[in-house]
């Protein structure tokens, strides 16, 4: 296990980053100590292809136009 400061893993975060596929590697920031963790990233998900809801969505367009009517039925109800 090797604890170094802040400075020394912004200094060389290379070697660093190579030594922690080895060993432990603790990193000291005041009275703070963080353990330096390197493993592959996990493979990304496939994007998904879209669901029943995204297909009946609406777009921002048809949504300002639905409101546009709602707030104008709404101030025609009002001046009645």
């Amino acid at each position: 296990m090797k604890t170094i400061s802040s400075r020394e893993f912004v200094a060389n975060p290379d070697l660093y980053m190579g030594l922690a596929k080895e060993q432990d590697v603790r990193i000291r920031r005041g009275q703070r100590v963080y353990h330096l963790i390197c493993e592959p990233l996990a493979p990304r998900q496939p994007v998904l292809e879209p669901d029943d809801d995204l297909r009946n969505s609406i777009t921002g367009e048809e949504l300002l136009k639905r409101i546009h009517a709602g707030l104008e039925r709404k101030w025609a109800e009002r001046r009645k």
